[in-house]
């Protein structure tokens, strides 16, 4: 009997998936727990297997499609058997029950006397993404033509209209005769982190301050943890570990930076819900640690590691992902040798501290005696509809204090 393939859902918030390699093509055997294609959703990659032996007697999605989760993708079943009925547009799948739904079919509607513009819009076949995408670049999407599963309107075809308005004669002669380069389409993940950062420069007040805070403590306690950890002692606790932990304690005493502005209110959480900055081949990510302010240092530190891999590998939970998943979050530049910058605001939380390299710098010893001390760089960047100056500069000085005062035990 002929099963279909459905495109499984990755978190609640997740509508629609992009196919990225089918491993299987039609008419192969597959076998059950086979993976047959891997997909993506906004930043984390999975692959699919197949729930049953059999054929790949049909695939309804090409590489690239986006695809809207719950819905029919693939059949597997034995030879001769109609696919027919598996068809996206005939059929479904509830997410509860998981029986099979009948789904209307149809191309685009057009308009109908008497029917608004709006009104097509909200019921035309399109995924959210490219809905939100056509109302940001002004476009029409009613008068588009959709490539994807059954005439359903994606982002691709949301971006192809945008490169038709552009003019190509100006865009070719800013390109001087016999000039070599390479041109490259922006990754999925590439554009939604493009689009994040702007949406965020755009629809905020954002200032920085610069503070600098003493590390000898924590560079005597991170030696510490080395030499324990050559002995079979304790798992190795980074000075971000230690950073995080200090930055979570000042978050406990001024909450007024672990908050999100939502609309005209303030949303202050009572749990420190700590996102954090994640270089990965695919692009950067952030994290949240739920109830960070639960966990000892070494619990804090298994955490972080255990998401930090997860996202170099892609397969941590998209729900783990998400901006409003955390309360602040925690950039952490310093392994690169930066000694400044401007970290951005991930809305709608008020606050992020970006963390520099260390560097010395003359200090007072005391008994009159000056000398070079290791200091790190701070960089709280926050939205001032949020947050006051005066109340910032607290909170900055606070990760300061629990920094140079750092004793916690290992």
């Amino acid at each position: 009997m002929a099963v279909p393939v459905i495109m499984p859902r990755q978190g609640q918030s997740v509508e629609t998936c992009i196919i990225t390699q089918w491993m299987k093509r039609k008419g192969e055997p597959v076998k059950s727990g086979e993976i047959i294609f891997s997909y993506e959703t906004d930043k984390a990659s999975f692959d699919a297997e197949a729930q049953a032996d059999g054929v790949l007697l049909e695939i309804f999605a090409n590489d690239g499609d986006e695809v809207p989760v719950l819905s029919n993708v693939a059949v597997i079943g034995m030879p001769g058997e109609d696919t027919s009925g598996f068809r996206p547009g005939q059929t479904n799948t509830d997410e509860d029950t998981g029986k099979m739904i009948q789904e209307p079919a149809g191309d685009i509607p057009v308009l109908s006397a008497g029917e608004s513009a709006e009104e097509v819009n909200q019921r035309m076949r399109i995924s959210p993404r490219a809905r939100s995408m056509a109302a940001k670049m002004g476009l029409n999407a009613g008068s588009l033509k959709g490539t994807g599963p059954n005439g359903r309107i994606i982002v691709r075809d949301i971006e192809k209209a945008a490169t038709a308005n552009v003019t190509t004669p100006a865009a070719v002669s800013a390109s001087p005769a016999g000039m070599a380069f390479e041109e490259k389409k922006l990754s999925n993940v590439r554009k939604l982190i493009a689009k994040a950062m702007y949406e965020s420069i755009r629809n905020s007040a954002q200032l920085t301050h610069h503070l600098s805070a003493d590390v000898r403590r924590m560079l005597a306690l991170r030696n510490l943890v080395k030499a324990e950890s050559k002995k079979g002692g304790p798992d190795d606790i980074t000075l971000n570990d230690m950073i995080c932990f200090a930055v979570i304690r000042a978050l406990e005493k001024y909450p007024e930076a672990n908050c999100h502005l939502v609309g005209d209110s303030i949303r202050t959480f009572r749990k420190v819900h700590l996102g954090m900055a994640v270089d990965t081949p695919r692009g950067l990510m952030v994290a949240s640690v739920q109830n960070a302010d639960d966990l000892s240092l070494k619990g804090l530190s298994l955490r972080l590691r255990e998401l930090a891999d997860q996202c170099r590998k892609g397969n941590v939970n998209p729900e783990l992902l998400s901006s409003t998943s955390a309360s602040f979050t925690v950039s952490n530049l310093g392994n690169y040798g930066v000694e400044m910058f401007t970290p951005i605001i991930n809305l709608p939380q008020a606050a992020i501290l970006g963390v520099n390299t260390i560097l010395h710098r003359p200090a007072d010893l005391g008994g009159g005696v000056f000398g070079f001390i290791p200091v790190i760089g701070l960089s709280l960047t926050y939205d001032h509809r949020a947050i006051d100056g005066g109340p910032a500069t607290l909170f900055l000085r606070e990760i300061k204090n629990q920094i140079e005062n750092f004793e916690e035990k290992i």
